[in-house]
């Protein structure tokens, strides 16, 4: 069996840790810089996303707060859009922007957009392979039980497949964001550009998250191979 901890991974893990690390700083600094440029129409994130939810024909999906920095989501299950307390009461270009991006999600529902209906399939399996895969992988690579391992990167898989169907998902809500920002008249023209960038931003995170994923899979493969 290789060691578990090698010089590929300085190959693999280095590069993808260090740019997941600068996507989240990415993700901060421009949510930080926008948090403090208001709107010129004054809106809070809350009326912007209740218009927006009104404007797509969208009913019984409740707005409320999330708690934490940046915690803001869509329950598809719940019908819930949840924005931290920042995006809910703020009026700036990034709480709008979040808001905007969180109804994206409630869009996609409605339109039984694809991908996202098969994200919300896989996120139970996904939750229990986060949680399992790694300390099973471990258990089969230090007690040389291979069975073990191969369960563990079954398991991790489905996490991994869930992380790259979040791509699209995550993409097609912030152009869908963007487009009802423009279209909607909730910001003005010069502020959709600054929009553009907390979006883009805070899809690296995602982008970062996919890209560690896969690094983890591929070296517990490796290790596998390496035991045979």
């Amino acid at each position: 069996m290789p060691f578990f901890f090698s010089t590929m991974d300085l190959v693999l893990l280095v590069p993808a840790m260090l740019f997941a690390l600068w996507a989240q700083w990415k993700v901060k600094s421009t949510y930080n810089k926008f948090s403090e440029v208001r709107s010129r129409y004054g809106r809070s994130g809350a009326e912007v996303a209740a218009s927006l939810l009104n404007r797509n024909g969208i009913g019984g999906v409740n707005i409320g707060r999330a708690e934490g920095l940046l915690s803001d989501y869509y329950d598809p299950t719940r019908k819930e859009v949840r924005l931290s307390e920042h995006n809910y009461d703020g009026n700036s270009i990034a709480a709008l922007s979040v808001a905007a991006h969180e109804v994206g999600h409630a869009i996609q529902h409605k339109l039984a957009y694809g991908p996202l209906n098969f994200r919300t399939t896989l996120f139970p399996v996904a939750n229990i392979g986060s949680s399992l895969a790694m300390p099973l992988a471990l258990l089969g690579i230090f007690m040389r039980m291979p069975m073990l391992l191969d369960i563990g990167i079954v398991l991790f898989s489905g996490a991994v497949l869930f992380q790259l169907v979040t791509l699209p998902v995550e993409f097609d809500a912030s152009r869908r964001a963007l487009a009802q920002l423009q279209s909607g008249g909730y910001l003005a023209s010069d502020e959709i550009g600054m929009a553009k960038k907390v979006l883009t931003a805070a899809a690296l995170t995602y982008v970062a998250a996919a890209a560690v994923a896969v690094i983890h899979l591929v070296r517990l493969v490796m290790l596998r191979q390496g035991d045979e």
